[in-house]
């Protein structure tokens, strides 16, 4: 039987990839089928947005980055201006101005036990291409998403902050999405409130008051997330971090979601249901608004 599939999803071939130290073409850019990433998804990883060839707020990223490794007790062979100046040298390395980044730390090849401690130096890579994550369409007429049956990871068991290669939760809960007709999909916690989507944070509107789950609920404290929460502070409307219920989706005015690839996206149907009248709201499209005129302006 022909296993070999190398031309199809090919990436393309005059990518340059930054592989420990070096920029090689995607053909050379491997690592050990002994790395423990592909072992157990024994790594972490952060996805980056760079506007006019400015990375946003690549400071904000790296920190997230050292903080899932320091949680998982992987220390990065790099200093944070070391991670900077590469996640730059790979963007020009591409001529990618406009686009999305991939930063990856893996523990590096090990044996096939699971003691991390028979591991060599960790791996590094970074890729930077283009994205599209959702069609154009949708982020003007709004999408339609669902509750799923897979619950988000117990936070005692594998604490959702930590952005790990191990993503087959959100994986599994994805697929439950497509499966539905539906590009995306909401993750409940084991306590039955809402935690987040398979790759994107969540926002409510109700009676004026923008609404999304705290951290604890089991959601990854997102950039982007945070970034939403400053305009929306700057714009003095009301605010609540709170546990939400399915109660809660049914009779939200406005939703969107938020995410480095998604960016602000509003969202108008919640599992064959109307958000609101069933168009964008008022808040959401300011708001879209106000986060693409910020992530133009940054520094």
């Amino acid at each position: 039987m022909n296993f070999d599939q190398s031309n199809k999803f090919a990436p393309k071939s005059d990518l340059k990839i930054w592989l420990n130290g070096q920029l090689v073409p995607p053909s050379e850019a491997k690592i050990s089928v002994f790395d423990r990433a592909v072992l157990y998804g024994d790594g972490v990883f952060e996805g980056l947005r760079i506007y006019g060839g400015r990375v946003f707020r690549l400071d904000q990223h790296l920190k997230r980055l050292e903080d899932s490794a320091r949680a998982i007790r992987l220390e990065i062979p790099m200093t944070r201006n070391e991670m900077a100046q590469a996640t730059y040298e790979t963007a020009q390395a591409n001529n990618v101005t406009d686009g999305y980044i991939r930063f990856v730390v893996t523990r590096g090849v090990g044996t096939l036990g699971l003691s991390p401690h028979r591991t060599a130096c960790p791996s590094v890579f970074i890729i930077a291409d283009q994205i599209e994550l959702y069609p154009k369409e949708l982020y003007e007429n709004g999408m339609a998403i669902v509750s799923c049956s897979v619950l988000r990871n117990h936070p005692n068991a594998v604490s959702p902050r930590i952005k790990s290669l191990n993503y087959l939760n959100n994986i599994l809960a994805k697929i439950e999405a497509l499966d539905a007709g539906v590009l995306e999909a909401i993750m409940y916690n084991h306590l039955g409130f809402v935690a987040e989507c398979t790759g994107d944070n969540i926002f409510l509107i109700r009676n004026g008051v923008l609404q999304t789950p705290p951290v604890n609920a089991g959601s990854l404290e997102g950039i982007t997330r945070n970034a939403v929460i400053e305009l929306i502070a700057k714009r003095k409307l009301p605010f609540r971090e709170m546990d939400l219920t399915r109660q809660d989706l049914y009779v939200a005015d406005e939703c969107f979601l938020t995410g480095t690839a998604a960016e602000v996206i509003p969202v108008t149907q919640i599992d064959g249901r109307a958000v609101g009248p069933g168009q964008p709201g008022p808040i959401t499209r300011q708001l879209i608004s106000d986060f693409r005129e910020l992530v133009q302006c940054a520094e």
